[in-house]
């Protein structure tokens, strides 16, 4: 007997079939970011991040052009198991005969990604480029007093809301359009209110744009602060809580855009009870919205656990969001996503119904006593497992440095 099959006779053990469970796994979507293997940069010309936004490091090997990002992204994937998506910001245009400002977006400054898509059998999310652009005036986008401002960024808000459906419509797969500003305040505002109506009425206006809502999911993101911004934001969680519930869209929650001491995994089933779909954005804050790769850690395998104990693997759409430069790019994105199904498995892998007897019977020493032993069940075995199935390398590092070698030369 191997190693596999002992695993699924401890796990038997505690009625849990993992077989089903690595069936599920396997068809989750997980939606990758494309902005790690860039820096956030971009290919809208770009100088210099701002919005609060900062990426640190030099390790060598950034993409630098849509060829080489689609080359990574792609290297990445055939080291990543599982089902994707592709996660896309506004910034990555792909301009041939012709520039175009934000406001200026059309479908077709998208078809190469779509191409791309297509080729993969994936969907495409897609975000909103609200930063690192001349129109952000001191700090401000929808929420701006400046009449020109304001409305340069609810232009780009309607483009984006077509170019998601495009991309629906094009893949057949649902877009998830997620909305983030960056607005805020360094010091104490004379005005709270004020900036926070403009981003109601801006909101407003980019939802008048026709679209099917059967395809296009429309997201609201907030945030608790930001570099230059350590005083105020404008989208702050209850804002955009309060927004989404009125207008019927679905909220976004980054685990890492809240106080240190919250998390998300504990607001998943505070939200499941008011909204047929919720959105994350799963990353990891060191002491502030740092976007520090997904490890494998209490706070993901949580936010794993509630999704898979209520029922709601339909019902949330997952996403990865962070982007560091101190370390070899395409890692990044490989470890990230691995920890993210590896979190997922490891819920899938639970007695959910026997653990929830035991709470409701009040039999709070043997649930104590059973999630401990469920901590040192095999479960490194049936990831493996997963892995051999999905026909992916267990070890990614060696590809991933041979790889490098190819890409030292970039800068």
């Amino acid at each position: 007997m191997n190693r596999f099959e002992e695993a699924k006779n401890i796990y038997q053990k505690y009625n849990v079939d993992v077989e089903k469970a690595l069936n599920i796994l396997k068809e989750i979507p997980i939606s990758m970011h494309c902005w790690q293997g860039d820096d956030v940069v971009g290919f809208d010309g770009c100088e210099e991040l701002s919005g609060g936004i900062q990426t640190t490091g030099n390790y060598p090997g950034r993409a630098r052009n849509p060829k080489e990002l689609m080359g990574d992204i792609d290297f990445a994937f055939k080291l990543i198991p599982g089902k994707k998506k592709l996660n896309l910001h506004a910034c990555y245009a792909i301009f041939e005969n012709e520039t175009a400002d934000r406001n200026e977006l059309k479908p077709e400054h998208f078809k190469k990604w779509v191409e791309y898509a297509k080729m993969k059998g994936m969907g495409i999310d897609f975000n909103p480029t609200f930063f690192s652009h001349k129109m952000v005036k001191d700090n401000l986008t929808l929420s701006s007093p400046d009449d020109d401002v304001r409305n340069f960024w609810i232009e780009h808000g309607k483009r984006c809301v077509k170019i998601a459906e495009y991309f629906a419509n094009e893949t057949g797969i649902p877009c998830v359009m997620n909305i983030w500003i960056p607005d805020g305040y360094k010091d104490i505002p004379a005005d709270r209110l004020g900036p926070r109506e403009r981003f109601k009425d801006s909101l407003d206006e980019i939802l008048k744009t026709p679209y099917d809502k059967e395809k296009v999911y429309i997201c609201l993101e907030s945030k608790v602060f930001g570099i230059g911004m350590e005083s105020y934001t404008v989208g702050s969680a209850e804002f955009c809580l309060n927004y989404v519930t009125s207008r019927g869209i679905v909220p976004l929650m980054d685990n890492g855009h809240y106080h240190p001491t919250e998390v998300v995994s504990d607001k998943i089933s505070a939200m499941l009870p008011f909204h047929d779909k919720i959105a994350l954005h799963v990353t990891r804050g060191v002491r502030w919205d740092s976007d520090h790769v997904v490890l494998f850690d209490d706070e993901t395998r949580e936010i794993a656990k509630e999704i898979v104990r209520n029922d709601a693997l339909n019902r949330v759409f997952i996403a990865t969001d962070y982007f560091d430069a101190s370390i070899n790019r395409i890692s990044a994105w490989v470890t990230g996503m691995r920890n993210v199904q590896k979190a997922l498995l490891y819920a899938l892998l639970e007695p959910h119904e026997k653990m929830k007897e035991l709470q409701d019977s009040s039999d709070f020493t043997s649930l104590m006593i059973f999630e401990e032993e469920l901590k040192t069940a095999p479960f490194g075995d049936v990831w493996n497992e997963y892995l051999c199935r999905e026909n992916v390398e267990e070890n990614y590092i060696e590809p991933i440095k041979e790889y490098e070698i190819k890409t030292f030369s970039r800068k």
